[in-house]
């Protein structure tokens, strides 16, 4: 069961990655709307879109009912790893990094890590099983970059 919900976090993540490249600067609204707070940040920047959040949830519900999931677990497992970028974003704004600038760790443990914890129980993982998906995400997650900048799917290999 580890391997399936590792899987759906891995499609969650590449989704927006994957439009993007497909559909460049087309139909791409920022989830903040362009606002900025108290330090004259932007909130998440311009790189978390709408369009990001629709195709990971689609693609995550897919890759779901492929695995014998239901619809909603590919939802939620798609929720609960954009809400874990957002909130790297967030605390990248507020360190005054840029959009899109690689900050190791960050940019991969709350989007892994946020999912995997609240499927413990329902794909029946343990915490070493769930540390050990984190630990794997970041390093598919490095080797996924360089290969899609290779590809020219990512515009900088992180």
């Amino acid at each position: 069961m580890m391997l399936e919900l590792l899987l759906l976090i891995l499609v969650a993540s590449g989704a927006p990655v994957v439009i993007s490249y497909l559909f460049q600067h087309r139909a791409s609204l920022p989830v903040d709307f362009g606002l900025m707070l108290a330090d004259k940040q932007r909130c998440f920047g311009e790189h978390k879109t709408w369009r990001g959040l629709f195709a990971s949830a689609i693609a995550t519900i897919f890759l779901a009912r492929l695995l014998g999931f239901d619809y909603l677990t590919g939802l939620q497992v798609s929720s609960l790893a954009m809400t874990g970028d957002l909130f790297s974003s967030f605390i990248k704004r507020r360190l005054g990094k840029k959009a899109g600038a690689r900050f190791l760790f960050l940019d991969q443990v709350p989007e892994s890590l946020l999912p995997a914890w609240l499927f413990m129980e329902e794909f029946s993982l343990g915490w070493g099983q769930v540390i050990g998906m984190v630990a794997a995400f970041i390093v598919i997650e490095q080797v996924l970059s360089v290969l899609f900048y290779k590809l020219g799917v990512r515009k900088s290999p992180y």
